[in-house]
């Protein structure tokens, strides 16, 4: 059972059912980033993370309660989005956050649960659950990527590559893995173009692994504290040297959490105690 999530991720690339039709709620944003579903999605608590479901049905995000992060949902039923509540694999006794769905269509997340019956680091790993009959099958520890730091933020790409945070070497930065073999290779560093002096984290990556936006913390010319940043690989497979994202999402506080939707048409992101989304193409990624 330790590799199933992996497994399946494999025997499942691409057969991943495409988004038919997310019903994205009134007003649509343009030039301006708006809440996202006011008093369902952007309340009145610290609200964050973005993910729907492969079928657009469902959207995830992030809370906390008692000292916890807990992963929330809530689906388009009869027409309206309904109101939300705690995603069934949330478990009030651990943190859980930053969910996102791989190609496979396993749901991967963060938690600090115990890996197994002897860790008490409460370090935070990746994680997924499967979908299984009505339900989702119990949660799986991802191997190969975890460390005996934190892991932050998950983000698949079409080929099951995972890129995510880590602060393994001593500072929050951003690392990829590439799966092969039905195993995910040691993860390696993005390297200065990405990972400049100070903390990256919350990796977001295109389906084809072409673009690549995170948030940097304090990074010079910035315009808050925490910023969105645009990479592009290179025809030579190489990141660009990141570029702020601009004023049409980053402002003077933090903005964290980058999501593009899975028909490329919304960029998603975290700022002021609230989820928001805006038009792919103010950023010029669409």
């Amino acid at each position: 059972m330790k590799l199933l999530c992996m497994v399946a991720a494999v025997l499942c690339l691409g057969c991943q059912p495409a988004v038919i039709r997310i019903p994205y709620p009134s007003p649509l944003p343009d030039t301006a980033a708006l809440k996202f579903l006011p008093g369902i999605v952007s309340s009145d608590s610290l609200d964050f993370n973005a993910a729907f479901s492969p079928d657009g049905q469902t959207f995830y995000f992030c809370r906390p309660a008692k000292g916890k992060w807990n992963i929330w949902q809530t689906s388009y039923e009869n027409g309206q989005w309904a109101a939300s509540q705690p995603a069934p694999f949330s478990e009030a006794a651990y943190s859980q956050a930053d969910p996102f769905f791989g190609p496979d269509g396993a749901l991967y997340f963060i938690s600090n649960r115990p890996a197994h019956a002897a860790d008490t680091a409460g370090d935070y790993d990746i994680w997924c659950v499967r979908p299984e009959g009505n339900g989702w099958s119990a949660p799986e520890n991802v191997p190969g990527i975890n460390s005996d730091s934190t892991e932050y933020y998950v983000s698949l790409a079409a080929n099951g590559n995972i890129y995510f945070a880590s602060n393994r070497s001593g500072d929050f930065e951003i690392y990829y893995s590439r799966l092969e073999g039905g195993r995910y290779t040691s993860p390696e560093n993005l390297g200065p173009a990405v990972n400049a002096p100070g903390m990256e984290h919350d990796p977001c990556v295109s389906p084809d692994e072409k673009l690549l936006l995170f948030t940097a913390v304090d990074r010079s010319g910035g315009l808050g504290s925490g910023d969105i940043y645009i990479s592009r690989r290179t025809a030579e497979g190489k990141w660009s040297k990141a570029a702020n994202a601009g004023p049409a999402v980053n402002t003077a506080t933090y903005e964290y959490c980058s999501y593009l939707t899975p028909d490329g048409k919304y960029l998603f992101f975290s700022s002021d105690y609230d989820v928001k989304w805006i038009d792919a193409k103010q950023l010029g990624i669409r």
